[in-house]
């Protein structure tokens, strides 16, 4: 089926305008390379920086920041592999349950403190009491020990699949023991990264600049003299800057990108994120309709999948019926055909449940997803659903949507690795799963993925295949990130996240 116009548009990411400071960046305007390599790298962010503090640090928009500052005990490469940084090398015990890393003995933070095993455990520890923003990574930490000078192992509560993964974002950021827990860590970072920050050039709000560090001791990671990121929220600032060479990179949308690529910009397309419509309530606390598994797959059948990401994105992305990516060891291709666009088979599994002549749903509306969430409403209206839309602040969509405000909500999540993802949105822990639904069969399915040390991924299948038969979200497609960037700097995007590390720019060749 087809909408109307007013469908049709391309969804706005953010509304606030945010004036270009003149400082302008690296590339050329129009996108082509200058005769010499790039010395600087000025990037575009969606997101400003709360503070320096790495217990602040969040997986994502301003994990660039961070690592210009402070190198983490484990990187992670472009296609997600995980290479050494500060710690040389890891093992697991047997039973999963202790993490033994080999450290560097060669490195110092920027106010010459060395780098060492207590330094390590001083900023495990402090992250597990300071409670940040992705304070869950260290929530498995049981104890830290210095077994010597360039060797810590790190007791678990239980074995956690995705802990060797969060060494490699906040949990794994490391800050001089000196500045730990101090207010000037807030406004100055003190890590041991490739890059020191230049208070004096940079402007909370606006632009934060970073200068080569001297003495680093992985030269290959500083391929630019000085890197500044600005934020600039508003699309139409973004993509100006983009176009003009105030910028080199930066993150658009479908519509701002074909102007991108009309001016010489070069496109990296990359799967983040999936977007949909996540059915909280599967107990029916909220709403009694939601906790019939045939309501729930009957929503899930009234979509038109591919129409709406033609008209709504530009067909950008892939329609898809489950929440876990293709990257993340859970996926299941077959999955991706189980809810076919069907009105008239929704309809009949209304009925079998009870509700032939529908129901009324309450879903929240919020910048952004204006557009969406108008489809939705027609969309379930079309099989007896009436979707009453409730507009919420874009600053109370998180906490309302955790506090069980809602029984249902439309919403974008990444796809993490499968133990992430599960305590992201599936387990009773997780922030998207706010009224801690469960099942005794998918609790031992769950175990299962802790416990299976390497091989949780494919354990995660299983996951993948209960919550997706049971309809506990009705995904709707997987939407490629619009990243682009002039042709002065190679950029290689990064797996499950959402712009490249600060590592994977450098200049063209």
């Amino acid at each position: 089926m087809k909408f109307g116009p007013k469908y049709a548009a391309v969804a706005a990411i953010a509304a606030a305008t945010i004036a270009l400071t003149a400082c302008g960046g690296g590339g050329t305007a129009g996108g082509g390379a200058a005769g010499a390599p790039a010395t600087t790298l000025t990037l575009a962010s969606v997101q400003d920086l709360k503070t320096f503090d790495p217990t602040d640090a969040h997986i994502g928009h301003t994990m660039p920041f961070y690592q210009a500052a402070y190198d983490t005990l484990i990187r992670r490469a472009p296609d997600g592999k995980l290479d050494p940084m500060l710690a040389t090398s890891w093992e697991y015990n047997k039973d999963q349950t202790v993490l033994t890393l080999k450290l560097r003995t060669d490195v110092t933070f920027s106010d010459g403190t060395k780098f060492d095993a207590t330094a390590a455990k001083a900023n495990l520890d402090h992250f597990k009491t300071a409670n940040g923003q992705d304070s869950y990574q260290g929530a498995s930490i049981k104890s830290v020990a210095v077994v010597d000078a360039a060797t810590v192992a790190i007791t678990l509560n239980a074995p956690d699949p995705a802990f060797t993964y969060y060494l490699t974002q906040a949990l794994g950021l490391q800050a001089s023991p000196k500045a730990i827990g101090t207010p000037g860590i807030k406004t100055a970072p003190d890590g041991s990264g490739p890059y020191v920050f230049d208070a004096k050039d940079s402007v909370k709000g606006s632009q934060y600049v970073f200068t080569k560090r001297a003495g680093y001791w992985d030269k290959d990671l500083q391929k630019f003299d000085k890197i500044t990121i600005k934020y600039l929220v508003d699309l139409t600032a973004r993509t100006n800057a983009l176009v003009s060479g105030q910028v080199d990179a930066g993150l658009l949308d479908p519509k701002t990108g074909k102007q991108a690529e009309a001016a010489g910009m070069v496109a990296h397309k990359y799967q983040t994120d999936w977007q949909g419509l996540l059915l909280f309530d599967r107990d029916g606390k909220m709403n009694p309709a939601l906790a019939n598994v045939k309501v729930r797959q009957a929503i899930n059948y009234a979509f038109d999948r591919k129409t709406i990401l033609a008209q709504q994105y530009l067909g950008e992305g892939t329609v898809t019926n489950q929440v876990f990516g293709p990257a993340s060891g859970a996926f299941v291709q077959d999955l991706d055909n189980t809810y076919p666009y069907d009105p008239a088979k929704a309809k009949s599994l209304l009925a079998e449940a009870g509700y032939a002549n529908g129901f009324t749903l309450t879903i929240p509306v919020f910048s952004g997803y204006e557009s969406i969430v108008a489809v939705i409403t027609q969309q379930l209206g079309d099989i007896g659903i009436k979707v009453q839309a409730e507009t919420v602040p874009p600053a109370n969509i998180v906490p309302d949507m955790a506090g069980g405000k809602f029984a249902a909500a439309p919403f974008q999540l990444y796809q993490g690795e499968p133990w992430v993802a599960i305590n992201q949105m599936i387990s009773t822990t997780a922030l998207y799963n706010p009224f801690k639904t469960q099942t005794p069969e998918l609790t031992t399915l769950i175990d299962a993925v802790q416990n299976a040390g390497e091989q949780s991924g494919e354990k995660a299948k299983a996951v993948n295949d209960y919550i997706t038969k049971n309809a506990w979200f009705a995904p709707l497609f997987r939407i490629n990130q619009m990243y682009f960037s002039n042709k002065k700097i190679d950029v290689t995007p990064q797996l499950q996240q959402a712009v490249p590390s600060i590592y994977n720019y450098a200049p063209a060749k």
